[in-house]
């Protein structure tokens, strides 16, 4: 393009930032030049929506095909419509005192000259570039960077036919280096004559000035003498510099390939926006960047290349940097107002598998977690609640921890035989750009306040496994190797599915061989939930009219009765909002909660299953403080805890073995045995509340657990208090009913 059509290009800019308007009539590129003249703000970002919106087409195509020269243009543009600083108090800095160095520099000469009676020459190399004097560093945003339905390329579809153009790419950051200086401008200072001579540099690389390249005013002084230059750093002018590398997103690799990656170079304020794990989408220009040193000699005419970034927006943030709008928090407190809560959130997770309330309802508490604490002597007590799903093949347990990988904002999912121990943690690679030793992060500290998602995780082998350990308890990897010793934070909740150790479980054999897993990992996990395949006519029927409604309709039955199901994004602002809260633990529950632990250790004696550690206490108040963060309280209640036990319960049922006894056990029985064990339990034996009674028999419909009620209140083993018809409670035990424990009258025992 002819430099006419250049010159015409920056008059259209110009005008475009002096003149263009919001709809309140703010102009809105001036505001941003003065922020910047004022040293209020150090980019120009220039949305090209506004472009659009102002008709200039043709403008809008020439900076999508030659986006790096239209950038230099704006920069021009801005330079001349920048204003005056309209503050008096601004800081000084190193450029201010440079400038008024050489300002006295320049007038000295001057008088010198004056004084030999020579007229004093204009020195070109003191007119400083315009790359020196600039403060603020220009971007630009694509069209539709706020829309939500964004269009950006495929990473496989970037060719050389880009080359040049502005791309806008979504992928996974997995490679972050260090921030460091890059110089722009390479200023030099002649001892002899004191005059500054200034190099502008474009690329990564860059040759010194030689003394035959020197400007000709300079090298004339010299008069065939070789000048002696020095290069003053703190005269140049540096800008901070990264390189990442991003890869294509899991959707996007075509069935059988390998994911491809492309390395992008941050400058200025676009640094330390990213790191690894992040889900970003990019816009930048593609760029081609030639060998250097003995890779050059290999190469020969070909060329790596890279983008440089223009714009990164994150796609997926973790729950604390997600700030929410009103609108979702309203939505979050209307959901909150509205009719069971808990049981429609558990019920929206992943709507279209059958069946596995709790298991929905204990995968809703992992992403809610608990509250993490830290001690005053540094000791912190972690909140993420780790759960392992182990059972039979075809139970939806791949589904399920997929689901939830989709519905947390920050998540990784990975396969245990796909996955070794450095792949897990941290790997020390060799950096091929500086040769320095540096360390990439693994999935677990990708997922660094996410949530790591471990399918087949019982092929992992054993000495990779052992990596986890450390992770899950102590939230940290500790990394010796290749002179690098460090400790990196992965705060993150494991998610983990794996198949019994025969693929099927073997009722024949005992729990513990068919768990396959160490106990030293095993107690780590808050919850343990066997499932099983097992063979229940009604079960199965309703199975398969759920699966042919689900490919009849293509929509997912509503199984929850009344409850409205919840999007992924409804699901994802409720939690986020709900993990602002930090419930505690009052007084008043300790000895509740001792008495239960100690009943549990208790039950280890006699039940083979049985695996409870101290671990498994602090396991019940992280559920407890999750259940307390649903409900919008800042208190755990009883009721919290009661539903954490019940929910290590339900997660151990399916550990035993079906028995006669569970087989010939009907409803009634089963509801009565539920009731009977609360009962107990209780302090003072001072009764149950409805919600209490429903909270321990929610696996049962309301018409059975009150005919129940009603049965045994006709039997005098208990007394309700019906104030309330639509909430009868068990008021407290008499003195008669105090000296023995709550027996099952025999009329009522199955085959009397």
């Amino acid at each position: 393009m002819p430099a006419l059509e250049y010159g015409k290009d920056r008059e259209l800019l110009q005008s475009f930032l002096q003149n263009f308007t919001e709809d309140d009539g703010k102009a809105k590129y001036m505001e941003i030049l003065q922020d910047i003249a004022n040293r209020e703000q150090a980019v120009l970002a220039i949305d090209l929506g506004d472009l659009h919106q102002e008709g200039q087409t043709d403008l809008l195509e020439k900076i999508g095909s030659n986006a790096l020269r239209y950038v230099r243009l704006i920069a021009e543009a801005a330079d001349r419509l920048m204003p005056a600083a309209t503050r008096t108090d601004l800081p000084e800095d190193v450029f201010d005192v440079l400038q008024r160095q050489r300002q006295r520099a320049l007038e000295m000469r001057q008088q010198e000259a004056e004084q030999a009676g020579q007229t004093a020459q204009n020195d070109r190399q003191q007119n400083l570039p315009s790359e020196l004097t600039r403060r603020y560093q220009v971007t630009i945003i694509p069209c539709s960077m706020d829309d939500s339905k964004q269009q950006h390329m495929r990473m496989r579809a970037v060719s050389a036919l880009h080359v040049g153009h502005l791309v806008t790419i979504k992928g996974i950051v997995t490679h972050v280096t260090d921030v460091k200086p890059l110089i722009k401008v390479a200023t030099y200072l002649d001892e002899e004559s004191g005059v500054e001579v200034y190099q502008e540099v474009t690329g990564r690389e860059f040759q010194p000035l030689e003394p035959n390249k020197l400007p000709e005013q300079l090298a004339q002084q010299h008069a065939g003498r070789k000048p002696r230059l020095a290069l003053q750093a703190r005269g140049s002018k540096f800008q901070r510099f990264q390189e990442v590398r991003i890869q294509e997103l899991s959707c996007e690799v075509p069935q059988g390939t390998t994911p491809r990656s492309v390395s992008v170079q941050l400058r200025g304020e676009l640094t330390r926006r990213v790191k690894p794990g992040d889900a970003v989408t990019l816009t930048g220009v593609f760029l081609p960047e030639p060998y250097t040193g003995y890779r050059a000699i290999k190469a020969g005419l070909i060329t790596s290349t890279f983008i440089e970034a223009m714009n990164i927006t994150h796609d997926k943030q973790s729950y604390t940097a997600t700030s929410l709008t009103k609108e979702q928090i309203a939505e979050a407190h209307a959901i909150r107002a509205g009719n069971e809560p808990y049981e429609r959130l558990a019920a929206s997770l992943a709507p279209e598998i059958f069946g596995h309330a709790d298991v929905k309802k204990a995968l809703l508490l992992l992403m809610v977690g608990g509250v993490s604490r830290q001690l005053p002597d540094g000791m912190r007590l972690r909140g993420d609640i780790h759960v392992c799903l182990m059972g039979d093949p075809g139970v939806a347990k791949s589904q399920l921890i997929k689901h939830v990988a989709h519905i947390s904002p920050r998540a990784v999912y990975t396969t245990g035989k796909g996955s070794s121990g450095v792949g897990l943690t941290a790997a020390v690679t060799k950096d091929p750009n500086t040769s320095e030793m540096v360390l990439e992060g693994g999935a677990l500290v990708l997922a660094d306040k996410g949530i790591c998602c471990i399918d087949e995780f019982d092929k992992m082998e054993d000495s990779d496994r052992t990596a986890i350990h450390e992770v899950m308890e102590q939230q940290t990897v500790s990394i010796a190797k290749a002179g690098i010793t460090t400790t990196l934070n992965t705060r993150t909740t494991l998610l983990a599915a794996a198949n019994p150790a025969w693929g099927r479980y073997d009722k024949r054999r005992s729990p513990a061989e068919n768990i396959n897993l160490p106990p030293a990992l095993l107690s780590r996990f808050d919850l343990m939930w066997l499932i099983l395949d097992k063979v229940e006519a009604e079960s199965d029927r309703n199975l398969a009219d759920h699966v042919m409604r689900v490919h009849a309709e293509g929509v997912v039955p509503n199984t929850s009765g009344n409850h409205e199901l919840l999007t992924p994004d409804q699901i994802r602002a409720y939690i986020g909002y709900v993990k602002t809260l930090d419930p505690y633990i009052p007084e008043s529950l300790t000895g509740f909660i001792a008495s239960n632990y100690a009943a549990k250790r208790a039950m280890d004696k006699t039940a083979e299953h049985s695996y409870t550690t101290a671990r498994t206490l602090l396991s019940i108040l992280r559920l407890a403080q999750a259940l307390a963060r649903l409900a919008f309280r800042e208190v755990v209640d009883q009721g919290d805890v009661i539903e954490a036990l019940r929910l290590m319960e339900c997660s151990k049922l399916s550990l035993h073995e079906e028995g006669e006894e569970r087989q010939t056990q009907d409803v009634m029985s089963a509801i009565y045995s539920k009731i009977r064990d609360a009962l107990l339990r209780t302090p003072d034996n001072s009764g149950l509340s409805w919600a209490e009674i429903r909270q321990y028999t929610s696996s049962f419909e309301v018409a059975q657990v009150r005919e129940t009620l009603e049965t045994y209140d006709r039997l005098q083993v208990w007394s309700l208090d019906r104030t309330d018809p639509s909430a009868p409670c068990i008021n407290p035990l008499g003195e008669a009913e105090k000296q023995g424990p709550l027996e099952q009258p025999q009329q009522l025992a199955v085959g009397a």
